[in-house]
């Protein structure tokens, strides 16, 4: 069975910085393209940033300039690093494979407020 379990949220205030972790169980990661994800109160969930099998990254229009995802395959782990932290960027954060996701995690709050 594969465990996602996300890590490295918190307070931060505007214009602060955060590193998720995402540490995958039960599966190697190897050949999937992993996604970040978050969900705010009373929105849907919604792609942040994605890695390919070969690293390539993309990041959608929220992220751009701001966020890095990488990976390390070997020991199953995916990363956010965000950068210059909106209040907007406050929700929950996830990440997952982007085709045929496994069963979700608890996630990782973050929040931006002064």
């Amino acid at each position: 069975q594969v465990q996602l379990v996300e890590s490295g949220g918190g307070l931060v205030q505007p214009g602060g910085s955060l590193r998720l972790s995402c540490t995958v169980s039960g599966t190697t990661i190897n050949v999937y393209t992993m996604g970040w994800y978050r969900q705010a109160p009373g929105k849907k969930r919604e792609l942040v940033a994605q890695v390919s099998s070969s690293g390539t990254t993309v990041y959608q229009d929220i992220a751009k300039g701001r966020f890095a995802i990488s990976r390390d395959n070997a020991q199953r782990m995916v990363y956010l690093e965000m950068n210059n932290l909106k209040p907007e960027d406050t929700a929950k954060y996830y990440c997952n494979r982007l085709v045929a996701s496994w069963d979700w995690g608890q996630g990782t709050q973050v929040t931006v407020s002064s």
